[in-house]
C-alpha cells in the first residue's frame, strides 16, 4: 500500500511566476508543501515544466441567460438597456434548451478553461419568478465540488417598477441563494433611495451580501455610487457589496472621480469591471491606487445581451489589459490578478493562489511568464480544483459528472 495519505497528491516539476521549478505536496485539497524536490512516485503528476497560475475565477455571470449549445442567433436587440430586457424577454419562449442544460453547457466550458468558481446572477422577474434560479440551482448541484456558483438574485426587469419582484427576491435568498442584486435604481426604477432601502433591506434582513448592476454614467451614476458606499458603510457590508460596471467611473472629472473612488475605498466596496467594448473602461489603475477593490467578470457570454463571450477568463484578462493599455508584466500581471485572487477575495474566498495553507485551486498551462500567458491564452494543460485534476488539455476528466 502506498505510504502517502489516500488524499495526499504530489505535483511534480511545475514552475512559479518567478521561475521556480517546485513540487506541490497538496493534503486533503490544500497546499501543505511547496519546494524545490520530493521523491517521485508513481502517483505523482509530472508538470514538466508548465507555468502554474491560480485557478481562474469569474466575478460575474449570467447562467440562466447564455445561448451556449444552441445553433448560431444573431444579435438582434437594440442599443440601450432596456432594448435588451425587452428583447431577452420576448426570446426566452423559443430557446429549445432547458436553463439547467445551458447552465451546465457554460460550466463545463468555463471549467475546462481554467475556471473553478464563479458568481452568477440570476433574473428575477414577474414572468419568470423563481424558475430561472431553480435551473441554475440544479446545474450548480450537478457539478458541485469540480466548479463553486455563488448566486445573485437579480432584478433585470427593475425592482421597484415591476410588480412582486421585492417578495420573489426575498424568495430567493430564503431558498439560500447569495446575495442580493440590483439595477441601475435612478435608470430603470427611477427611485434611488427607494431601490436601495429595498436591496439592502432584504440584504440586511437576510444576512447577505449585494451586487448591483449600475449601467447609469456620468455624474447620476457617481452620485449612486456614493449612495451605495454610504450605506454600505452605515451597514458594516464592507467587503460584501459589489458594483458591476459602474460606468459612470470612465466619465466623471478627476475631482469627482478622487470623491467617488475614496467613498468606495473606506466603505468597502468591490468595483468588477468586464472590460466592456461600446463603453469608456473604468479607470482600474486609479481606482487600486486609491485602495478601491477591482474584480473581473465575463458578463454575457453568447445570449441576447451579447454575440461575444467564451467562458474563458484568460481571455477576458487578456481583453482588460488590452482596453487598459497595459504593456508591462506587471499591468499584465494585474490583469490576471483581476481574473484569479481579485475576484476570488471579492467571492469571499481570500486562499486563493500557490502558498501553503490555501485550497489547490490552480492551472498549469504552457507559458513562460504570467504576461505570456495573458497574451497568448494557451490552452489548459491541467486544471486543478482542491487538489483533484478536473480538465486536461482543454477536455473535462469525466469521472462522476452526469452529462
Amino acid at each position: 500500500m502506498n505510504a502517502r495519505s489516500a488524499k495526499e497528491v504530489v505535483f511534480r516539476g511545475g514552475r512559479l511566476a518567478d521561475g521556480r521549478l517546485v513540487d506541490l505536496t497538496v493534503r486533503d485539497g490544500v497546499v501543505h508543501v511547496v519546494q524545490a524536490a520530493i521523491p517521485s512516485s508513481p502517483d505523482d503528476e509530472d508538470l514538466c515544466g508548465l507555468l502554474l497560475l491560480p485557478a481562474l475565477v469569474d466575478g460575474h455571470v449570467h447562467l440562466d441567460k447564455t445561448f451556449l449549445g444552441l445553433p448560431w442567433r444573431s444579435h438582434r436587440a437594440g442599443p440601450t438597456v432596456r432594448h435588451r430586457i425587452e428583447a431577452e424577454k420576448a426570446g426566452r419562449g423559443d430557446l429549445g434548451l432547458s436553463v439547467e442544460r445551458r447552465a451546465l453547457n457554460f460550466l463545463d466550458r468555463a471549467l475546462s478553461r481554467g475556471t473553478v468558481a464563479l458568481r452568477s446572477h440570476v433574473d428575477i422577474d414577474p414572468a419568470c419568478k423563481l424558475d430561472h434560479l431553480h435551473g441554475v440551482m440544479a446545474a450548480r448541484e450537478a457539478r458541485r465540488g469540480r466548479i463553486d456558483v455563488q448566486l445573485v438574485a437579480f432584478p433585470q426587469s427593475g425592482l421597484l417598477t415591476a410588480p412582486g419582484v421585492s417578495d420573489l427576491l426575498d424568495a430567493a435568498l430564503r431558498e439560500g441563494v447569495e446575495l442580493v442584486g440590483g439595477i441601475d435604481p435612478i435608470g430603470v426604477d427611477g427611485d434611488l433611495d427607494g431601490h436601495l432601502d429595498a436591496v439592502f433591506g432584504l440584504a440586511e434582513r437576510h444576512g447577505v451580501g449585494v451586487d448591483i448592476h449600475l449601467h447609469d454614467p456620468g455624474y447620476q451614476g457617481a452620485l449612486e455610487l456614493r449612495a451605495i458606499a454610504e450605506r454600505t458603510r452605515v451597514l458594516g457590508l464592507g467587503g460584501r457589496v459589489t458594483v458591476s460596471h459602474a460606468f459612470a467611473l470612465a466619465t466623471i472629472d478627476a475631482k469627482t472621480l478622487a470623491i467617488t473612488a475614496e467613498a468606495l475605498a473606506v466603505a468597502g466596496v468591490t468595483i468588477l469591471t468586464n472590460g466592456p467594448g461600446p463603453t469608456p473602461l473604468i479607470p482600474i489603475e486609479t481606482l487600486r491606487a486609491a485602495g478601491v477593490a477591482v474584480a473581473a467578470g465575463s458578463d454575457n457570454v453568447r445570449d441576447a445581451w451579447s454575440p461575444f463571450g467564451n467562458a474563458d477568463m484568460l481571455e477576458r484578462a487578456m481583453l482588460i489589459a488590452y482596453r487598459a493599455g497595459f504593456r508591462t508584466d506587471e499591468g499584465l500581471a494585474t490583469a490576471l490578478a483581476l481574473a484569479t485572487t481579485a475576484s476570488a477575495t471579492m467571492m469571499g474566498r481570500p486562499s486563493h493562489g500557490l502558498a501553503v495553507g490555501h485550497v489547490a485551486d490552480f492551472i498549469a498551462v504552457d507559458a513562460e511568464t504570467p504576461a505570456e500567458a495573458v497574451v497568448d491564452r494557451p490552452p489548459r494543460a491541467l486544471v486543478v480544483k482542491a487538489g483533484r485534476v478536473v480538465a486536461r488539455d482543454g477536455s473535462l476528466v469525466r469521472e462522476n459528472v452526469s452529462a
